[in-house]
């Protein structure tokens, strides 16, 4: 029987692990993005804060995938502790970010003229902690497995 890891071997090789992938924090923190760009951002201070946190993360999260596709990871050894730190730093800073949207949606809680900003408040507010859920999972699962 061949096995996978003899050279010569007729055996497909395994496709690379990826884990958890970075799929679920990139479509959760483009949710945040598009559902705060479509309330017509009523507080510049928190919602602008909360749009560059997705935005920025999910293209670094991105960036990071596709090196880790790409297999630059094989030429460091310090993959993990990359990988881990800067899902954990994008956790808090999410976590900010997950607060301010709360913030801006008790504020438009506020006004009865708008519900539909109020429930689009809510749901980028839900998808914000959810994400921030979702990075502070990986960043701990890489630094303990």
């Amino acid at each position: 029987r061949a096995s996978r890891d003899q050279p010569g071997s007729l055996a497909p090789p395994e496709p690379p692990s990826l884990g958890m992938s970075v799929c679920p924090w990139q479509v959760c923190g483009a949710w945040v993005w598009i559902l705060v760009a479509a309330t017509s951002v009523s507080f510049p201070l928190l919602q602008g804060w909360v749009m560059y946190v997705s935005l920025t993360s999910c293209l670094l999260s991105l960036l990071l995938f596709l090196s880790y596709f790409f297999g630059f990871r094989r030429n460091s050894e310090n993959w993990r502790v990359l990988d881990s730190l800067y899902h954990g730093a994008t956790a808090i800073l999410y976590m900010s970010a997950a607060v301010l949207q709360a913030n801006a949606t008790i504020r438009s809680e506020d006004n009865p003229s708008s519900p539909p900003r109020y429930q689009l408040n809510t749901a980028a507010s839900f998808f914000a902690f959810l994400t921030t859920f979702l990075y502070i999972l990986h960043a701990f699962s890489i630094y303990y497995h």
